[in-house]
């Protein structure tokens, strides 16, 4: 009696070779479809604490959810960082309070801030895409990076604003977070090259 070919759990190759997750640990590059499943709900609690985090900042309070988005598509890459912002706006409309404020659910998909939640899963594809093709090794290439994410968010997310508030109030929406996108700019710059190039020291070594 002949036996059974043994099982072999599918893995993906969903986080691309030149991303930061893969440079950091080697490993991610192919995994099972459940530990996939697990980097991407992680990546949905990250996003969450982002969103929670009020930081006061002039002239209103800030949080770090651009700067998480940004994060996620230059470690996990374009398609992965795309899926976990996907899931995590699916989350939002579930139900689960893992918006900014304490509102969730499909009503919540059509209010003010649609528009930029569909801007971060077009940036988190965005960036990965752009980072596994080089863009982010040197401290000027990252603050392009996090500039060309805020564009993507921004976009959907102004338009989206302006057809519910009009235009003068969205400039004025606009305008109140530009201090902050440049502290987070400045600390992305510097965060991401740096932890690229430290890891190419310790190999050295």
């Amino acid at each position: 009696m002949s036996s059974l070919p043994a099982l072999t759990p599918t893995r993906l190759n969903i986080l691309g070779a030149n991303t930061l997750g893969a440079r950091l640990f080697p490993s991610f590059q192919n995994l099972s479809v459940l530990k996939v499943m697990v980097l991407a709900f992680l990546g949905t609690i990250l996003l969450t604490f982002s969103a929670k985090m009020s930081i006061p900042f002039y002239p209103v309070p800030t949080t770090m959810q651009t700067f998480a988005v940004i994060f996620l598509g230059c470690v996990y890459g374009s398609r992965l960082a795309a899926a976990t912002v996907a899931l995590y706006v699916f989350e939002g409309a579930m139900g689960f309070p893992v918006f900014q404020g304490p509102a969730a659910g499909f009503v919540y998909l059509a209010g003010p801030t649609a528009g930029y939640l569909l801007g971060f899963i077009a940036a988190a594809y965005g960036v990965g895409l752009l980072f596994e093709k080089g863009f982010g090794r040197s401290i000027l290439s990252a603050a392009l990076l996090f500039v060309i994410g805020a564009v993507i968010i921004d976009v959907p997310g102004l338009i989206w604003l302006s057809n519910l508030m009009g235009i003068e109030a969205t400039k004025v929406v606009y305008l109140s977070y530009q201090y902050a996108f440049l502290l987070k700019t400045g600390l992305g710059a510097l965060i991401i090259p740096a932890l690229w190039h430290h890891h190419s020291m310790e190999k050295q070594h």
